[in-house]
């Protein structure tokens, strides 16, 4: 659970003030809060009158969920969609995941799952059989810029993408764009490599960066993450071309 607070809620009543006086504090301005010390007690979220102060996220068990995703069940048959298991990253709630997947292919529903690709490859061995497809991030050909923007090298991701092919995984690659960090030529020609070396893939696609996250961003206290320009429409158009041209294997 994370604990949101939207400033443009906030009446200034200051009623949080008295149940987490260490948190919450006044300022020239109103309200100020000061997460260094907050312990997710959830407390001021009950006297928050005007929900400026809410607590984002549950903990449920699979049995809690379960009815949720059934009660949905003729709406995937006639769309033919089923349920995307996402997050963050999957892989961090491997049981959990496990489990609801099991549940959900007993009620023959397709099963879909979000992935960096970054976990132990057990992960993947034990979900195989209840997920009917992955859909598989692809964010940086050059192992050293993949380790200075995500923390991690590209290396598990690929042999993890490479191991589920062979094991005959359906897999959508999908490729965020970001404007200035790797909408570059060798990135293009990564993921068209990609594509060539894998051609039974299920399919591609380019993400462009937006920023839609930029706000709950600031909700959850990270006002200081980067915000990139996005992309025109012509600009995603040449994109997708630039990496049609590179999957056709020239005569």
């Amino acid at each position: 659970m994370l604990l949101s607070y939207e400033p443009t809620k906030c009446i200034n009543c200051m009623a949080c003030t008295n149940v987490c006086p260490l948190v919450h504090k006044t300022a020239l301005n109103g309200h100020f809060m000061d997460r260094r010390g907050c312990s997710l007690c959830m407390e001021c979220t009950k006297v928050c009158v005007s929900r400026a102060l809410e607590i984002i996220g549950r903990d449920l068990t699979v049995e809690e969920i379960l009815p949720e995703l059934l009660r949905n069940k003729p709406f995937y048959q006639n769309s033919g969609g089923g349920v995307t298991l996402s997050g963050g990253e999957p892989a961090m709630q491997g049981d959990f995941v496990l489990d609801l997947a099991k549940e959900l292919k007993k009620n023959n529903i397709h099963v879909a799952l979000e992935t960096s690709g970054f976990c132990d490859f057990a992960f993947f061995e034990a979900v195989l059989n209840y997920v009917d497809l992955f859909l598989y991030d692809y964010k940086e050909t050059d192992p050293e810029l993949h380790k200075k923007y995500t923390g991690v090298s590209n290396e598990l991701i690929l042999d993890n993408l490479h191991k589920l092919y062979v094991l005959g995984a359906k897999i959508f690659l999908r490729c965020p764009i970001i404007p200035g960090l790797n909408d570059r030529e060798d990135h293009f020609q990564g993921i068209a490599g990609i594509s060539l070396k894998y051609p039974a893939l299920e399919g591609l696609e380019l993400l462009p960066y937006h920023n839609l996250g930029a706000s709950k961003a600031g909700r959850m206290g990270l006002e200081n993450r980067q915000v990139f320009s996005k992309a025109s429409r012509e600009t995603v158009e040449e994109w997708e071309r630039k990496i049609l041209s590179l999957t056709i294997k020239k005569p």
